[in-house]
C-alpha cells in the first residue's frame, strides 16, 4: 500500500525532448520506470506543443511545421529526502534538459476508487 502524502512536500519537474534516449528508449520513460524502481509516489509525463530551450529552436507540434522533439516535461511529487538522491541518479542518464525542485502543498493524496456508497448525497 502505498504511503499518503499531504501537507509540505516537493514537485520534481524534469525538461527534456521527445527524442531524447537512455540505452535505446526514450529518456522520459527510462525516468518513468527508474522513479517507480525506486519507490518514488508518483509519475506523470506532459508532452508540450511547443517550446524551446537553449539552442532557441523551437519545437511545434503545428501541422506546417512538424516537430518530431517535442518538449516532455516529467512530473513527480514526494519528499525531498527521496527526490535529492534522485536528481543526482538523474545526472547520469541526461546529457542535455533542465531539472527543478519546488515546494508544493499536497491537499489530496490517494487511489481514485469511490463506490456510489461513498459519495455525499444531495440531500
Amino acid at each position: 500500500m502505498a504511503a499518503k502524502i499531504t501537507g509540505q512536500t516537493h514537485r520534481l519537474r524534469i525538461y527534456v525532448g521527445e527524442s531524447d534516449r537512455y540505452h535505446h528508449q526514450a529518456l522520459y520513460h527510462a525516468i518513468v520506470i527508474e522513479a517507480r524502481k525506486r519507490g518514488l509516489a508518483g509519475a506523470t509525463v506532459f508532452r508540450g506543443i511547443e517550446g524551446y530551450g537553449p539552442s532557441k529552436r523551437i519545437h511545434t507540434a503545428n501541422m506546417l511545421d512538424l516537430s518530431t522533439d517535442l518538449p516532455i516535461v516529467i512530473e513527480i511529487i514526494d519528499s525531498e529526502e527521496y527526490l535529492k538522491p534522485f536528481i543526482t541518479m538523474l545526472d547520469a542518464m541526461m546529457t542535455s534538459g533542465m531539472i527543478t525542485l519546488d515546494p508544493v502543498n499536497v491537499v489530496h493524496y490517494g487511489l481514485a476508487e469511490r463506490s456510489m456508497m461513498d459519495k455525499p448525497s444531495d440531500e
